[in-house]
Protein backbone atom coordinates (compact mmCIF):
# COMPACT_ATOMS: atom_id res chain seq x y z
CA UNK A 1 0.00 0.00 0.00
CA UNK A 2 1.23 3.52 -0.70
CA UNK A 3 2.20 5.96 1.98
CA UNK A 4 -0.50 8.16 3.51
CA UNK A 5 -0.06 11.86 2.80
CA UNK A 6 -1.88 14.74 4.47
CA UNK A 7 -1.89 17.93 2.35
CA UNK A 8 -2.58 21.17 4.23
CA UNK A 9 -4.64 24.00 2.72
CA UNK A 10 -5.56 27.29 4.36
CA UNK A 11 -8.48 29.18 2.83
CA UNK A 12 -8.91 32.50 4.67
CA UNK A 13 -12.19 34.38 4.96
CA UNK A 14 -14.43 31.30 4.60
CA UNK A 15 -16.46 29.82 7.42
CA UNK A 16 -15.15 26.25 6.98
CA UNK A 17 -11.47 26.18 6.07
CA UNK A 18 -10.16 23.52 3.74
CA UNK A 19 -7.97 22.82 6.76
CA UNK A 20 -6.12 19.56 7.25
CA UNK A 21 -7.19 16.75 4.97
CA UNK A 22 -5.86 13.31 4.33
CA UNK A 23 -5.34 11.04 1.38
CA UNK A 24 -5.99 7.35 1.86
CA UNK A 25 -4.20 4.22 0.73
CA UNK A 26 -3.57 5.00 -2.95
CA UNK A 27 -4.03 8.76 -3.01
CA UNK A 28 -0.82 10.76 -3.29
CA UNK A 29 -0.69 14.46 -4.08
CA UNK A 30 1.79 17.23 -3.47
CA UNK A 31 1.07 19.74 -0.68
CA UNK A 32 0.01 23.28 -1.47
CA UNK A 33 0.23 26.00 1.19
CA UNK A 34 -1.74 29.09 0.12
CA UNK A 35 -4.12 31.65 1.53
CA UNK A 36 -7.08 32.11 -0.81
CA UNK A 37 -9.36 29.87 -2.87
CA UNK A 38 -8.39 31.83 -5.99
CA UNK A 39 -4.77 30.84 -5.49
CA UNK A 40 -5.61 27.24 -4.60
CA UNK A 41 -7.60 26.81 -7.80
CA UNK A 42 -5.11 28.58 -10.03
CA UNK A 43 -3.37 25.30 -10.87
CA UNK A 44 -4.12 21.60 -11.14
CA UNK A 45 -2.00 20.71 -8.11
CA UNK A 46 -3.97 23.01 -5.85
CA UNK A 47 -7.31 21.83 -7.21
CA UNK A 48 -6.26 18.21 -6.72
CA UNK A 49 -5.31 18.91 -3.11
CA UNK A 50 -8.68 20.59 -2.63
CA UNK A 51 -10.67 17.62 -3.90
CA UNK A 52 -8.68 15.21 -1.75
CA UNK A 53 -9.58 17.47 1.16
CA UNK A 54 -13.23 17.12 0.18
CA UNK A 55 -12.96 13.33 0.43
CA UNK A 56 -11.54 13.47 3.94
CA UNK A 57 -14.74 13.97 6.00
CA UNK A 58 -15.99 10.62 4.74
CA UNK A 59 -13.46 8.95 7.03
CA UNK A 60 -12.61 8.92 10.72
CA UNK A 61 -14.62 8.27 13.86
CA UNK A 62 -17.38 10.76 13.04
CA UNK A 63 -17.60 9.50 9.46
CA UNK A 64 -17.79 6.02 7.97
CA UNK A 65 -14.83 4.96 10.09
CA UNK A 66 -17.23 4.32 12.96
CA UNK A 67 -20.35 6.40 13.67
CA UNK A 68 -21.96 6.38 10.21
CA UNK A 69 -21.03 2.73 9.62
CA UNK A 70 -21.38 1.15 13.07
CA UNK A 71 -23.69 3.36 15.18
CA UNK A 72 -26.31 4.78 12.85
CA UNK A 73 -27.47 1.67 10.91
CA UNK A 74 -28.67 -0.20 14.04
CA UNK A 75 -30.81 -1.55 15.64
CA UNK A 76 -32.65 -3.35 12.87
CA UNK A 77 -33.98 -6.86 12.29
CA UNK A 78 -30.49 -8.06 11.34
CA UNK A 79 -28.14 -6.74 14.02
CA UNK A 80 -27.97 -4.74 17.22
CA UNK A 81 -25.33 -2.25 18.31
CA UNK A 82 -23.98 -2.30 21.87
CA UNK A 83 -26.56 -4.56 23.48
CA UNK A 84 -27.14 -4.09 27.19
CA UNK A 85 -29.70 -1.38 27.75
CA UNK A 86 -29.79 2.32 26.99
CA UNK A 87 -27.47 5.17 27.95
CA UNK A 88 -30.21 7.74 28.61
CA UNK A 89 -30.11 8.60 24.92
CA UNK A 90 -26.78 10.35 25.29
CA UNK A 91 -24.45 8.02 23.37
CA UNK A 92 -24.27 5.16 20.90
CA UNK A 93 -26.92 3.08 22.67
CA UNK A 94 -29.34 5.98 22.51
CA UNK A 95 -28.96 5.99 18.73
CA UNK A 96 -29.38 2.21 18.46
CA UNK A 97 -32.33 2.08 20.84
CA UNK A 98 -34.09 5.02 19.11
CA UNK A 99 -33.95 7.11 22.30
CA UNK A 100 -31.33 9.69 21.34
CA UNK A 101 -31.52 13.14 22.94
CA UNK A 102 -30.82 16.40 21.12
CA UNK A 103 -27.59 16.95 23.08
CA UNK A 104 -26.08 13.59 22.06
CA UNK A 105 -22.49 14.23 20.92
CA UNK A 106 -22.72 11.17 18.64
CA UNK A 107 -25.46 13.00 16.75
CA UNK A 108 -23.73 16.38 16.67
CA UNK A 109 -20.27 15.29 15.51
CA UNK A 110 -21.34 13.41 12.34
CA UNK A 111 -23.80 16.24 11.55
CA UNK A 112 -20.92 18.74 11.70
CA UNK A 113 -18.54 16.53 9.75
CA UNK A 114 -21.02 15.94 6.93
CA UNK A 115 -21.52 19.68 6.57
CA UNK A 116 -17.75 20.13 6.61
CA UNK A 117 -17.61 17.77 3.64
CA UNK A 118 -20.31 19.77 1.87
CA UNK A 119 -18.40 23.01 2.43
CA UNK A 120 -15.24 21.54 0.96
CA UNK A 121 -17.14 20.13 -2.02
CA UNK A 122 -18.91 23.47 -2.54
CA UNK A 123 -15.54 25.22 -2.80
CA UNK A 124 -14.48 22.87 -5.59
CA UNK A 125 -17.87 23.13 -7.32
CA UNK A 126 -17.63 26.92 -7.38
CA UNK A 127 -13.99 27.46 -8.27
CA UNK A 128 -13.00 24.52 -10.48
CA UNK A 129 -15.30 25.50 -13.41
CA UNK A 130 -13.74 29.00 -13.25
CA UNK A 131 -10.24 27.62 -13.88
CA UNK A 132 -8.76 28.42 -17.28
CA UNK A 133 -7.90 24.72 -17.64
CA UNK A 134 -11.58 23.75 -17.40
CA UNK A 135 -12.40 24.48 -21.03
CA UNK A 136 -9.18 23.79 -22.92
CA UNK A 137 -5.66 22.47 -22.71
CA UNK A 138 -3.96 19.24 -21.71
CA UNK A 139 -5.34 19.40 -18.17
CA UNK A 140 -9.00 19.84 -19.14
CA UNK A 141 -10.00 16.21 -18.55
CA UNK A 142 -8.23 16.17 -15.17
CA UNK A 143 -9.87 19.40 -14.02
CA UNK A 144 -13.32 18.39 -15.16
CA UNK A 145 -12.93 15.12 -13.31
CA UNK A 146 -12.33 17.10 -10.10
CA UNK A 147 -15.60 18.97 -10.70
CA UNK A 148 -17.47 15.68 -11.15
CA UNK A 149 -15.91 14.23 -8.01
CA UNK A 150 -16.96 17.26 -6.00
CA UNK A 151 -20.56 17.00 -7.22
CA UNK A 152 -20.61 13.32 -6.27
CA UNK A 153 -19.07 13.85 -2.85
CA UNK A 154 -21.59 16.56 -2.07
CA UNK A 155 -24.37 14.20 -3.14
CA UNK A 156 -23.07 11.49 -0.79
CA UNK A 157 -22.84 13.91 2.14
CA UNK A 158 -26.37 15.19 1.56
CA UNK A 159 -27.70 11.69 1.06
CA UNK A 160 -26.38 10.67 4.46
CA UNK A 161 -27.82 13.78 6.09
CA UNK A 162 -31.26 13.26 4.55
CA UNK A 163 -31.61 9.58 5.37
CA UNK A 164 -30.73 10.24 9.02
CA UNK A 165 -32.31 13.66 9.64
CA UNK A 166 -34.86 14.17 6.85
CA UNK A 167 -35.24 17.77 5.70
CA UNK A 168 -31.98 19.65 6.34
CA UNK A 169 -30.43 23.01 5.41
CA UNK A 170 -28.97 22.86 1.91
CA UNK A 171 -26.09 25.28 1.30
CA UNK A 172 -25.01 24.88 -2.31
CA UNK A 173 -22.32 27.56 -2.40
CA UNK A 174 -19.24 28.00 -0.20
CA UNK A 175 -19.52 30.14 2.90
CA UNK A 176 -18.42 33.76 2.74
CA UNK A 177 -17.99 36.36 5.45
CA UNK A 178 -21.14 38.34 6.17
CA UNK A 179 -23.68 35.95 4.67
CA UNK A 180 -26.79 34.81 6.55
CA UNK A 181 -25.97 31.34 7.88
CA UNK A 182 -29.45 30.79 9.36
CA UNK A 183 -30.77 28.62 6.57
CA UNK A 184 -34.14 26.91 7.01
CA UNK A 185 -34.61 23.22 6.32
CA UNK A 186 -35.02 22.31 2.65
CA UNK A 187 -37.56 19.64 1.75
CA UNK A 188 -35.75 16.34 1.17
CA UNK A 189 -37.47 15.85 -2.20
CA UNK A 190 -36.01 19.13 -3.40
CA UNK A 191 -32.56 18.14 -2.15
CA UNK A 192 -32.77 14.76 -3.85
CA UNK A 193 -33.91 16.37 -7.11
CA UNK A 194 -30.88 18.66 -6.99
CA UNK A 195 -28.60 15.70 -6.36
CA UNK A 196 -30.04 13.69 -9.24
CA UNK A 197 -29.37 16.64 -11.57
CA UNK A 198 -25.87 17.12 -10.15
CA UNK A 199 -25.01 13.46 -10.64
CA UNK A 200 -26.32 13.48 -14.20
CA UNK A 201 -23.75 16.22 -14.88
CA UNK A 202 -21.03 14.41 -12.91
CA UNK A 203 -21.47 11.33 -15.11
CA UNK A 204 -20.25 13.37 -18.08
CA UNK A 205 -17.18 14.62 -16.21
CA UNK A 206 -15.59 11.59 -14.55
CA UNK A 207 -13.88 8.65 -16.29
CA UNK A 208 -14.64 4.97 -16.11
CA UNK A 209 -12.53 2.98 -13.65
CA UNK A 210 -10.37 1.40 -16.38
CA UNK A 211 -9.37 4.79 -17.77
CA UNK A 212 -7.46 5.97 -14.68
CA UNK A 213 -5.08 4.69 -12.02
CA UNK A 214 -6.51 2.31 -9.41
CA UNK A 215 -7.40 4.12 -6.18
CA UNK A 216 -10.46 5.05 -4.11
CA UNK A 217 -11.31 8.17 -6.10
CA UNK A 218 -14.73 8.39 -7.70
CA UNK A 219 -15.22 7.09 -11.24
CA UNK A 220 -18.25 6.87 -13.50
CA UNK A 221 -19.52 3.64 -11.98
CA UNK A 222 -19.70 5.24 -8.53
CA UNK A 223 -21.63 8.22 -9.89
CA UNK A 224 -24.15 6.04 -11.67
CA UNK A 225 -24.60 3.70 -8.72
CA UNK A 226 -25.09 6.59 -6.29
CA UNK A 227 -27.58 8.23 -8.66
CA UNK A 228 -29.53 4.97 -8.80
CA UNK A 229 -29.52 4.67 -5.00
CA UNK A 230 -30.69 8.25 -4.48
CA UNK A 231 -33.45 7.73 -7.06
CA UNK A 232 -34.67 4.67 -5.15
CA UNK A 233 -34.79 6.70 -1.93
CA UNK A 234 -36.47 9.61 -3.73
CA UNK A 235 -39.19 7.17 -4.73
CA UNK A 236 -39.42 5.53 -1.32
CA UNK A 237 -41.26 6.20 1.93
CA UNK A 238 -39.97 8.62 4.55
CA UNK A 239 -41.07 10.31 7.75
CA UNK A 240 -42.23 13.84 6.98
CA UNK A 241 -42.23 16.97 9.10
CA UNK A 242 -45.95 16.50 9.78
CA UNK A 243 -45.18 13.19 11.50
CA UNK A 244 -46.64 11.09 8.67
CA UNK A 245 -44.84 8.48 6.59
CA UNK A 246 -45.49 8.83 2.86
CA UNK A 247 -43.98 8.42 -0.58
CA UNK A 248 -44.38 10.62 -3.68
CA UNK A 249 -47.23 9.82 -6.05
CA UNK A 250 -44.81 9.85 -9.00
CA UNK A 251 -42.34 7.46 -7.38
CA UNK A 252 -42.19 5.28 -10.49
CA UNK A 253 -40.45 8.13 -12.34
CA UNK A 254 -37.54 7.78 -9.94
CA UNK A 255 -37.54 4.01 -10.12
CA UNK A 256 -37.14 4.43 -13.89
CA UNK A 257 -34.05 6.60 -13.30
CA UNK A 258 -32.59 3.94 -11.02
CA UNK A 259 -33.36 1.18 -13.53
CA UNK A 260 -31.65 3.09 -16.35
CA UNK A 261 -28.50 3.79 -14.35
CA UNK A 262 -28.25 0.19 -13.19
CA UNK A 263 -28.85 -1.08 -16.71
CA UNK A 264 -25.95 1.06 -17.96
CA UNK A 265 -23.67 -0.39 -15.31
CA UNK A 266 -24.81 -3.92 -16.07
CA UNK A 267 -23.89 -3.32 -19.72
CA UNK A 268 -20.33 -2.39 -18.72
CA UNK A 269 -19.17 -5.53 -16.90
CA UNK A 270 -15.56 -4.78 -17.77
CA UNK A 271 -15.71 -1.98 -15.23
CA UNK A 272 -17.54 -3.65 -12.34
CA UNK A 273 -19.18 -7.02 -11.83
CA UNK A 274 -19.73 -9.66 -9.14
CA UNK A 275 -16.79 -11.51 -7.70
CA UNK A 276 -17.24 -15.22 -8.34
CA UNK A 277 -16.83 -15.88 -4.61
CA UNK A 278 -18.88 -13.84 -2.12
CA UNK A 279 -16.12 -14.03 0.49
CA UNK A 280 -13.54 -12.47 -1.85
CA UNK A 281 -15.13 -9.03 -1.60
CA UNK A 282 -14.68 -8.89 2.16
CA UNK A 283 -11.41 -10.77 2.35
CA UNK A 284 -9.98 -8.07 0.10
CA UNK A 285 -10.99 -5.36 2.59
CA UNK A 286 -9.42 -7.26 5.47
CA UNK A 287 -6.29 -7.98 3.44
CA UNK A 288 -5.93 -4.34 2.33
CA UNK A 289 -5.98 -5.10 -1.39
CA UNK A 290 -8.10 -4.50 -4.47
CA UNK A 291 -10.68 -7.23 -5.05
CA UNK A 292 -10.62 -9.11 -8.32
CA UNK A 293 -13.80 -7.98 -10.10
CA UNK A 294 -14.02 -4.43 -8.72
CA UNK A 295 -17.37 -5.31 -7.21
CA UNK A 296 -16.90 -2.46 -4.74
CA UNK A 297 -17.88 0.49 -6.91
CA UNK A 298 -17.67 3.27 -4.31
CA UNK A 299 -15.70 3.04 -1.08
CA UNK A 300 -14.28 5.25 1.65
CA UNK A 301 -10.50 5.08 1.88
CA UNK A 302 -9.11 4.89 5.40
CA UNK A 303 -5.60 5.38 6.72
CA UNK A 304 -3.32 7.36 8.95
CA UNK A 305 -4.01 5.49 12.21
CA UNK A 306 -5.93 8.40 13.71
CA UNK A 307 -9.50 9.01 14.86
CA UNK A 308 -9.74 11.75 12.23
CA UNK A 309 -8.79 9.75 9.16
CA UNK A 310 -8.85 6.00 9.82
CA UNK A 311 -11.55 3.48 10.73
CA UNK A 312 -12.34 1.33 13.73
CA UNK A 313 -13.87 -1.34 11.53
CA UNK A 314 -12.67 -4.70 12.79
CA UNK A 315 -11.95 -3.25 16.20
CA UNK A 316 -15.31 -1.81 17.25
CA UNK A 317 -17.20 -4.57 15.46
CA UNK A 318 -16.40 -8.09 14.26
CA UNK A 319 -15.83 -11.09 16.56
CA UNK A 320 -14.83 -10.22 20.11
CA UNK A 321 -11.11 -10.79 20.70
CA UNK A 322 -9.64 -10.54 24.20
CA UNK A 323 -5.90 -10.03 24.61
CA UNK A 324 -4.92 -12.47 21.88
CA UNK A 325 -1.13 -12.63 21.36
CA UNK A 326 -1.74 -13.33 17.68
CA UNK A 327 -4.70 -11.14 16.81
CA UNK A 328 -4.76 -8.34 19.37
CA UNK A 329 -8.10 -7.12 20.73
CA UNK A 330 -11.53 -6.07 19.47
CA UNK A 331 -14.78 -5.06 21.12
CA UNK A 332 -17.44 -7.08 19.31
CA UNK A 333 -19.95 -4.27 19.79
CA UNK A 334 -22.30 -5.29 16.97
CA UNK A 335 -24.26 -8.50 17.63
CA UNK A 336 -26.36 -10.58 15.27
CA UNK A 337 -29.99 -11.37 16.06
CA UNK A 338 -30.74 -15.13 16.17
CA UNK A 339 -33.53 -14.75 13.62
CA UNK A 340 -31.02 -13.31 11.17
CA UNK A 341 -28.73 -16.32 11.52
CA UNK A 342 -31.65 -18.56 10.60
CA UNK A 343 -32.75 -16.32 7.75
CA UNK A 344 -29.96 -17.97 5.73
CA UNK A 345 -30.49 -21.29 4.01
CA UNK A 346 -28.11 -23.94 5.32
CA UNK A 347 -26.32 -23.98 1.94
CA UNK A 348 -26.02 -20.20 1.59
CA UNK A 349 -22.31 -19.36 1.84
CA UNK A 350 -23.06 -15.77 2.78
CA UNK A 351 -24.02 -16.74 6.33
CA UNK A 352 -20.52 -17.68 7.45
CA UNK A 353 -19.03 -14.53 5.93
CA UNK A 354 -21.65 -12.18 7.34
CA UNK A 355 -21.81 -13.77 10.80
CA UNK A 356 -18.94 -14.69 13.14
CA UNK A 357 -20.33 -16.92 15.94
CA UNK A 358 -17.10 -17.09 17.92
CA UNK A 359 -14.80 -15.24 20.28
CA UNK A 360 -11.01 -15.46 20.52
CA UNK A 361 -9.10 -15.33 23.79
CA UNK A 362 -5.55 -15.49 25.06
CA UNK A 363 -4.94 -18.94 23.56
CA UNK A 364 -5.66 -17.58 20.05
CA UNK A 365 -8.33 -20.29 19.64
CA UNK A 366 -11.95 -19.69 18.71
CA UNK A 367 -14.79 -20.49 21.11
CA UNK A 368 -18.41 -20.75 20.00
CA UNK A 369 -20.73 -17.99 21.23
CA UNK A 370 -24.32 -18.43 22.31
CA UNK A 371 -27.01 -17.86 19.69
CA UNK A 372 -27.85 -14.45 21.17
CA UNK A 373 -24.19 -13.30 21.22
CA UNK A 374 -22.94 -13.77 17.65
CA UNK A 375 -21.04 -10.97 15.89
CA UNK A 376 -21.03 -9.40 12.46
CA UNK A 377 -18.30 -10.99 10.37
CA UNK A 378 -17.36 -8.96 7.30
CA UNK A 379 -14.76 -6.90 9.15
CA UNK A 380 -12.66 -9.24 11.30
CA UNK A 381 -9.38 -8.45 12.99
CA UNK A 382 -8.39 -12.11 12.74
CA UNK A 383 -8.72 -11.89 8.93
CA UNK A 384 -6.38 -8.93 8.59
CA UNK A 385 -3.19 -9.28 6.53
CA UNK A 386 -0.75 -8.52 7.93
CA UNK A 387 -2.01 -9.29 11.43
CA UNK A 388 -1.87 -6.59 14.11
CA UNK A 389 -1.27 -8.27 17.48
CA UNK A 390 -0.84 -5.04 19.48
CA UNK A 391 -3.90 -4.73 21.74
CA UNK A 392 -3.53 -0.93 21.83
CA UNK A 393 -4.07 -0.57 18.06
CA UNK A 394 -7.68 0.31 17.19
CA UNK A 395 -7.28 1.56 13.60
CA UNK A 396 -6.88 -1.26 11.08
CA UNK A 397 -7.07 0.76 7.79
CA UNK A 398 -10.24 -1.06 6.68
CA UNK A 399 -12.10 0.75 3.91
CA UNK A 400 -15.88 1.07 4.09
CA UNK A 401 -17.78 -0.17 1.00
CA UNK A 402 -20.54 2.31 0.14
CA UNK A 403 -21.95 0.57 -2.94
CA UNK A 404 -21.28 -2.86 -4.44
CA UNK A 405 -22.26 -4.24 -7.83
CA UNK A 406 -24.61 -6.64 -6.07
CA UNK A 407 -26.62 -3.59 -5.04
CA UNK A 408 -26.79 -2.47 -8.66
CA UNK A 409 -28.30 -5.81 -9.66
CA UNK A 410 -30.82 -5.81 -6.83
CA UNK A 411 -31.81 -2.17 -7.35
CA UNK A 412 -32.42 -3.01 -11.01
CA UNK A 413 -34.49 -6.03 -10.00
CA UNK A 414 -36.56 -4.03 -7.54
CA UNK A 415 -37.19 -1.15 -9.92
CA UNK A 416 -37.94 -3.30 -12.94
CA UNK A 417 -40.33 -5.49 -10.96
CA UNK A 418 -42.28 -2.43 -9.82
CA UNK A 419 -42.32 -0.90 -13.30
CA UNK A 420 -43.03 -4.00 -15.41
CA UNK A 421 -42.99 -7.17 -13.32
CA UNK A 422 -40.29 -9.77 -12.67
CA UNK A 423 -40.32 -11.56 -16.03
CA UNK A 424 -40.40 -8.62 -18.48
CA UNK A 425 -36.97 -7.78 -19.89
CA UNK A 426 -35.44 -4.31 -19.99
CA UNK A 427 -32.42 -4.01 -22.30
CA UNK A 428 -32.40 -7.80 -22.44
CA UNK A 429 -32.42 -8.46 -18.68
CA UNK A 430 -35.37 -9.36 -16.44
CA UNK A 431 -35.73 -8.58 -12.76
CA UNK A 432 -35.65 -12.32 -12.11
CA UNK A 433 -32.32 -12.72 -13.89
CA UNK A 434 -30.73 -9.86 -11.95
CA UNK A 435 -31.90 -11.19 -8.59
CA UNK A 436 -30.85 -14.73 -9.37
CA UNK A 437 -27.36 -13.66 -10.40
CA UNK A 438 -26.85 -12.39 -6.86
CA UNK A 439 -28.57 -15.33 -5.21
CA UNK A 440 -26.85 -18.07 -7.19
CA UNK A 441 -23.46 -16.52 -6.37
CA UNK A 442 -24.38 -16.88 -2.69
CA UNK A 443 -24.96 -20.60 -3.26
CA UNK A 444 -21.67 -21.02 -5.16
CA UNK A 445 -23.46 -21.63 -8.44
CA UNK A 446 -25.87 -24.24 -7.08
CA UNK A 447 -29.01 -23.16 -8.96
CA UNK A 448 -31.12 -25.95 -7.48
CA UNK A 449 -30.33 -24.86 -3.92
CA UNK A 450 -30.88 -21.21 -4.83
CA UNK A 451 -34.45 -21.99 -5.87
CA UNK A 452 -36.75 -19.92 -8.07
CA UNK A 453 -38.31 -16.59 -7.08
CA UNK A 454 -42.06 -15.89 -7.41
CA UNK A 455 -43.36 -14.67 -10.76
CA UNK A 456 -45.94 -12.21 -9.39
CA UNK A 457 -44.98 -8.65 -8.49
CA UNK A 458 -45.94 -8.82 -4.81
CA UNK A 459 -44.23 -12.15 -4.26
CA UNK A 460 -41.14 -11.00 -6.12
CA UNK A 461 -40.95 -7.83 -4.03
CA UNK A 462 -40.92 -9.99 -0.90
CA UNK A 463 -38.09 -12.01 -2.47
CA UNK A 464 -36.16 -8.76 -3.02
CA UNK A 465 -36.71 -7.77 0.61
CA UNK A 466 -35.27 -11.11 1.70
CA UNK A 467 -32.41 -11.15 -0.78
CA UNK A 468 -31.20 -7.72 0.27
CA UNK A 469 -31.49 -8.95 3.87
CA UNK A 470 -29.03 -11.81 3.41
CA UNK A 471 -26.77 -10.09 0.87
CA UNK A 472 -25.95 -6.85 2.71
CA UNK A 473 -25.81 -7.84 6.38
CA UNK A 474 -23.57 -5.55 8.42
CA UNK A 475 -23.06 -3.08 5.55
CA UNK A 476 -25.26 -0.32 6.94
CA UNK A 477 -28.09 -0.85 4.46
CA UNK A 478 -30.91 -2.86 6.07
CA UNK A 479 -32.40 -0.25 8.42
CA UNK A 480 -32.59 2.32 5.66
CA UNK A 481 -34.07 -0.20 3.21
CA UNK A 482 -36.82 -0.95 5.71
CA UNK A 483 -37.50 2.76 6.18
CA UNK A 484 -37.85 3.43 2.45
CA UNK A 485 -40.21 0.42 2.19
CA UNK A 486 -42.15 1.56 5.30
CA UNK A 487 -41.39 -1.79 6.91
CA UNK A 488 -39.06 -0.93 9.80
CA UNK A 489 -41.67 -1.12 12.56
CA UNK A 490 -43.26 -4.20 11.03
CA UNK A 491 -39.98 -6.13 10.78
CA UNK A 492 -38.84 -5.17 14.29
CA UNK A 493 -42.17 -6.41 15.69
CA UNK A 494 -41.98 -9.63 13.65
CA UNK A 495 -38.45 -10.32 14.90
CA UNK A 496 -39.40 -9.87 18.54
CA UNK A 497 -42.52 -12.00 18.13
CA UNK A 498 -40.49 -14.79 16.53
CA UNK A 499 -37.87 -14.74 19.27
CA UNK A 500 -40.58 -14.85 21.95
CA UNK A 501 -42.12 -17.84 20.20
CA UNK A 502 -38.74 -19.56 20.19
CA UNK A 503 -38.38 -19.27 23.96
CA UNK A 504 -42.04 -19.94 24.78
CA UNK A 505 -42.04 -23.49 23.42
CA UNK A 506 -38.90 -25.51 24.03
CA UNK A 507 -40.50 -28.95 23.93
CA UNK A 508 -39.39 -31.73 21.62
CA UNK A 509 -42.60 -31.29 19.63
CA UNK A 510 -42.13 -27.54 19.20
CA UNK A 511 -42.34 -26.23 15.62
CA UNK A 512 -38.98 -24.61 16.40
CA UNK A 513 -37.33 -27.83 17.60
CA UNK A 514 -35.12 -27.88 14.50
CA UNK A 515 -33.23 -24.99 16.11
CA UNK A 516 -31.24 -26.78 18.84
CA UNK A 517 -31.48 -25.60 22.42
CA UNK A 518 -27.80 -26.41 22.91
CA UNK A 519 -24.93 -26.60 20.43
CA UNK A 520 -21.83 -28.79 20.68
CA UNK A 521 -18.47 -28.12 19.12
CA UNK A 522 -14.79 -28.93 19.07
CA UNK A 523 -11.79 -26.78 18.16
CA UNK A 524 -9.70 -27.97 15.21
CA UNK A 525 -6.58 -26.00 14.26
CA UNK A 526 -7.84 -23.12 16.38
CA UNK A 527 -11.23 -22.91 14.69
CA UNK A 528 -14.72 -23.92 15.80
CA UNK A 529 -16.08 -27.09 14.23
CA UNK A 530 -19.74 -27.89 14.83
CA UNK A 531 -20.31 -31.37 16.20
CA UNK A 532 -24.01 -31.37 15.44
CA UNK A 533 -26.25 -29.87 12.76
CA UNK A 534 -27.40 -26.30 13.26
CA UNK A 535 -30.76 -27.36 11.87
CA UNK A 536 -31.64 -30.41 13.99
CA UNK A 537 -32.70 -30.82 17.62
CA UNK A 538 -29.96 -31.20 20.20
CA UNK A 539 -29.21 -34.80 21.27
CA UNK A 540 -30.33 -36.09 24.66
CA UNK A 541 -26.73 -36.68 25.75
CA UNK A 542 -23.61 -34.65 25.14
CA UNK A 543 -21.38 -36.06 22.37
CA UNK A 544 -18.04 -37.24 23.71
CA UNK A 545 -15.16 -34.79 23.52
CA UNK A 546 -17.30 -31.73 22.77
CA UNK A 547 -17.94 -28.42 24.45
CA UNK A 548 -21.51 -27.18 24.73
CA UNK A 549 -23.02 -23.69 24.70
CA UNK A 550 -26.59 -22.54 25.05
CA UNK A 551 -28.11 -21.96 21.65
CA UNK A 552 -31.84 -21.32 21.41
CA UNK A 553 -31.99 -21.54 25.21
CA UNK A 554 -29.71 -18.47 25.44
CA UNK A 555 -32.49 -16.15 24.28
CA UNK A 556 -34.16 -14.24 27.10
CA UNK A 557 -37.00 -11.77 27.35
CA UNK A 558 -34.58 -9.13 28.64
CA UNK A 559 -32.50 -9.38 25.46
CA UNK A 560 -35.56 -9.28 23.25
CA UNK A 561 -36.91 -6.20 25.02
CA UNK A 562 -33.54 -4.48 24.56
CA UNK A 563 -33.73 -4.57 20.74
CA UNK A 564 -34.76 -1.14 19.42
CA UNK A 565 -36.40 -0.61 22.82
CA UNK A 566 -37.44 2.99 22.18
CA UNK A 567 -38.58 2.62 18.60
CA UNK A 568 -41.65 4.48 17.38
CA UNK A 569 -42.38 5.70 13.88
CA UNK A 570 -41.50 9.25 14.93
CA UNK A 571 -38.05 8.05 15.97
CA UNK A 572 -37.01 6.85 12.52
CA UNK A 573 -35.03 10.07 12.16
CA UNK A 574 -32.36 11.43 14.48
CA UNK A 575 -32.91 14.72 16.29
CA UNK A 576 -31.45 17.92 14.90
CA UNK A 577 -28.55 18.69 17.30
CA UNK A 578 -29.56 21.13 20.02
CA UNK A 579 -26.59 23.38 19.33
CA UNK A 580 -27.58 23.67 15.65
CA UNK A 581 -31.06 24.85 16.63
CA UNK A 582 -29.65 27.22 19.24
CA UNK A 583 -27.43 28.94 16.68
CA UNK A 584 -29.98 28.84 13.85
CA UNK A 585 -33.47 30.00 14.86
CA UNK A 586 -34.83 28.99 11.45
CA UNK A 587 -34.36 25.27 12.19
CA UNK A 588 -37.35 23.25 13.36
CA UNK A 589 -36.86 20.02 15.34
CA UNK A 590 -37.85 16.61 13.97
CA UNK A 591 -41.11 15.00 15.13
CA UNK A 592 -40.81 13.06 18.37
CA UNK A 593 -38.08 15.18 19.97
Amino acid sequence: MKRIFRPTLVAAAIACSLGVSSCKDYLEVNPTAVDTPETIFSNVSGATSAIIGAYDPLSGDAGYGNRLSSYYPFDSDEMQSSSGGDDAGSGRRGIARYTSVTTNAEVLNPWNQLYQGIERANLCIKYVPEMTQYNSGTDMVTVRRIHGEALTLRAQYYFELVRNWGDVPEPRTPSVTGQDFNLPRTDRDVIFDHLLDDLALAETLVPWRSEVASDERITKGAVKALRARIAMYRGGYSLRQNGQVSRPSNYKDFYAIARNECSDLMANRGQHTLNANYEETFRSINELRVEAAHEIIFQVGMGGASAASDSKLGYYNGPRITASPKYGQSSGAVTVLPTYFYAFDSLDTRRDVTIAPYTIGSTDNQALTTLISMYDGKFRRDWRLPLVPAVSVQSLNYNWPLIRFADVLLMFAEAQNDLAGPTVAYNGVTATQALMEVRVRGFKGNTKAAGTPPTDQAGFFNAIVNERFVEFGGEGIRKYDLIRWNLLGTKLAETKATLRAWIADQTASSPYAKIPLVMYYTVVNGQVKYSRSLYRPAPATKPAGTTNVNWRSSITEARIADIASGYTTNRQLLPIPASAITTNPNLVQNPGY
